[in-house]
């Protein structure tokens, strides 16, 4: 099969698997989308919009994007240079005369893309992270540059900065003319057909933003929600919104071959490598011109991160194979860098074996032995990718290395991969059934597992000794 055919087939389970991820590490609501070559294979959304309604999440709800507005704002002068009507090596001053004869008016273009100007990352007094001052406005950007801008020289350190990309913002006006939101609209929004994106807070649409939420710290079990705010001159940083369905459309046109917003040209000009980050010693991150770098597996991914508070986003582009995974949660401590490598991961354990097993015999449908188990020790999956099956542990936070091949030797037998490793390698997995076919038990190196509802039934007996030695190894549900 293709990879857009696979990740279609398995977009069932990945959707499963996103579900178990949210529970478990108890995230309001996760919105998710998956294109590969162009397609929309996944779009779904788990858990609430807001904790406090219970409102459940859609896949319509609006979040806050944040840092992803930096790829708008570098498509959009990308756009500008492509047009000759600017240049990457342009000085900031020659568009902002403001800053002239500072020392941020001889920063250029690329060095504020690229985070190698050295700006101030936020501001002397950035509490509008936590709502409690408004983001500044274009006064009081350039001002605080004129100010406090220059922490580092140029090209000295990479130093992440909102305050760098609100000055491109302010280039862009002077180059177009008209406000950074309306240039974004028609420029980059308008030419995908995207109509639940935005460069900035829409108070018109306030009813159609998920709720942002608090963390939970040190064991609490409460989450407050959070009142969206705009960032005004700071939106070329961290205004967007979107859905992860509009954002995985948009991400798409960064893919090889795909020319709508950029040329080819340009887009590897803003994926290729410009800074590796590497602080005390330890390497931390990879960035191009607008873009995050990742490697996962054999992939080399480009994307960005978004954190607002209450929402915290990742979207990863593979330019080549074509295949983009957006993951939005709306909540401050929402795990989205976890399950977007996730399930990058899982979309490649789909389109390769980790070991090469014989086919199921004539007859037996690997598919039946598929679904979600329980015992003491906690969940397991029996999953069907690439017309394979495996076993991993859902709630795990890279599932990866819990991923086992399993073989089919008959309708009620399996066997793990004979692998180097602690668990059940090369071992049966014995299977029972009910009289329709549906898997009762699974014997995964010798302890019993059973469907999640039957485990929660027997789960209190379970807890004391002795439980397996009645004749069904079943117990009876608790006594009122």
């Amino acid at each position: 099969m293709t990879q857009t055919a696979t990740v279609r087939a398995a977009a069932g389970y990945l959707r499963s698997w996103v579900a178990a991820q949210a529970a478990h590490r108890r995230v309001p609501g996760v919105q998710v989308a998956i294109r590969s070559g162009g397609e929309l294979v996944l779009s779904a959304a788990v858990g609430v919009a807001d904790v406090v309604t219970g409102a459940p999440l859609t896949t319509e709800h609006l979040f806050r994007i944040a840092s992803h507005s930096k790829t708008f704002t570098a498509t959009a002068v990308l756009q500008l240079v492509e047009a000759g009507r600017m240049r990457l090596d342009d000085p900031i001053a020659e568009h902002v005369p403001d800053l002239a004869g500072s020392p941020v008016g001889r920063v250029t273009v690329r060095e504020l893309l690229g985070h190698q100007s050295g700006v101030i990352r936020d501001g002397e007094d950035a509490d509008f992270w936590q709502l409690g001052i408004p983001f500044p406005d274009r006064a009081a950007l350039v001002d605080l540059v004129l100010r406090a801008g220059a922490v580092h020289a140029r090209n000295e350190h990479f130093k992440y900065s909102n305050v760098g990309y609100g000055l491109l913002g302010l280039v862009i006006e002077a180059v177009t003319g008209t406000s950074f939101a309306e240039h974004c609209r028609t420029a980059v929004l308008e030419p995908l057909g995207l109509t639940r994106t935005g460069p900035e807070l829409d108070p018109g649409r306030a009813d159609e933003y998920a709720a942002g939420h608090t963390g939970l710290l040190l064991g609490e079990d409460t989450r407050e929600t959070i009142e969206h705010v705009d960032t005004r001159a700071m939106a070329a940083a961290t205004g967007f919104f979107s859905t992860a369905e509009e954002l995985s459309a948009y991400a798409a046109a960064h893919a090889l071959g795909d020319e709508r917003l950029l040329t080819d040209d340009s887009k590897r000009l803003m994926q290729r490598l410009e800074s590796v980050v590497t602080a005390y010693g330890t390497e931390v991150g990879r960035y191009g011109l607008g873009m995050e770098l990742l490697t996962v597996g054999d992939r080399q991914l480009v994307g960005h991160s978004g954190g607002y508070p209450g929402h915290i986003t990742l979207t990863l582009v593979d330019p080549v194979a074509q295949l983009v995974v957006s993951v939005l949660t709306n909540a401050i401590d929402g795990p989205a860098h976890d399950l977007a490598v996730g399930l990058v991961k899982l979309v490649d354990v789909a389109l390769a074996p980790r070991a090469e097993l014989p086919p199921a015999p004539t007859g037996v449908r690997p598919a039946s032995f598929t679904g979600r188990f329980a015992s003491l020790w906690g969940l397991l999956d029996v999953a069907e990718l690439g017309g394979r099956l495996v076993l991993l542990r859902p709630t795990a936070p890279d599932p990866l290395p819990t991923v086992e091949e399993l073989q089919v030797l008959d309708e009620s037998t399996l066997r793990v991969a004979p692998q180097p490793g602690f668990g059940a390698s090369g071992e049966r997995v014995p299977v029972q059934r009910d009289a329709s076919g549906r898997v009762l038990t699974l014997r995964l190196a010798g302890v019993t597992s059973v469907p999640v509802e039957e485990f929660r039934r027997r789960r209190p007996a379970m807890t004391r000794a002795g439980w397996a030695q009645s004749p069904s190894a079943s117990p009876p549900p608790p006594s009122a």
